[in-house]
């Protein structure tokens, strides 16, 4: 009788998650991201990632607006030992975007922690004092904790959309649910250390 009860409650709990399956998944993304609306800053810095292009999009298009007079694009080594940078540019000069709203950043940064501390170092070399850090919404609270408590720099971050991952459908397609999945997997990394 033990088994019945036990399995009575785990059938209740898979009922209860079915009914609220989405309220769920948009919870789980949710708690990935810290974003901000854009507001003036020096310089907006894009994150290497995301693979679609989106985030160098919206940095462009954060020139456009005025909102940064420039969009400095992180760019580690990446496929066919071409820094990342030095692809995601002519995309965006492609989509419309003058190369001049970009500047190249390659580096050899293996992670979001070696890739920030690349960053603010070059950040206080060119004493500058308010970023915007453009990323894909489920890296922004993640990459946050590297770019938004810097010592003499004020750092808040914007939210690119992603092909995949967007709140209201990434457990619909097998790439949201992988990026989502390692997103987390990366954030109890992080926490723990690791």
């Amino acid at each position: 009788m033990k088994w019945i009860r036990s399995l009575a409650i785990i059938g209740a709990l898979a009922l209860i998650a079915f009914v609220f399956r989405e309220p769920l998944m948009h919870k789980t993304f949710d708690l990935l991201v810290s974003a901000e609306k854009p507001s003036k800053a020096d310089i907006a810095i894009v994150l290497a990632g995301g693979g679609d292009g989106l985030r160098i999009l919206t940095a462009g298009q954060l020139v456009r607006d005025g909102v940064v007079p420039v969009a400095l694009i992180s760019g580690p080594d990446g496929m066919y030992e071409a820094p990342e940078c030095d692809l995601a540019i002519p995309f965006a000069v492609k989509h419309g975007y003058p190369e001049s709203y970009f500047r190249h950043f390659p580096g050899h940064f293996m992670n979001t922690k070696e890739e920030a501390d690349d960053i603010i170092a070059q950040l206080r070399k060119e004493n500058i004092k308010r970023i915007l850090v453009v990323t894909s919404g489920y890296h922004t609270r993640r990459s946050s904790k590297y770019y938004t408590h810097i010592p003499g720099i004020e750092g808040h971050m914007v939210q690119a959309p992603d092909r995949y991952a967007e709140r209201d459908t990434w457990w619909r397609n097998r790439e949201g649910r992988k990026t989502v999945f390692m997103e987390w997997s990366k954030t109890f990394a992080t926490a723990f250390g690791f």
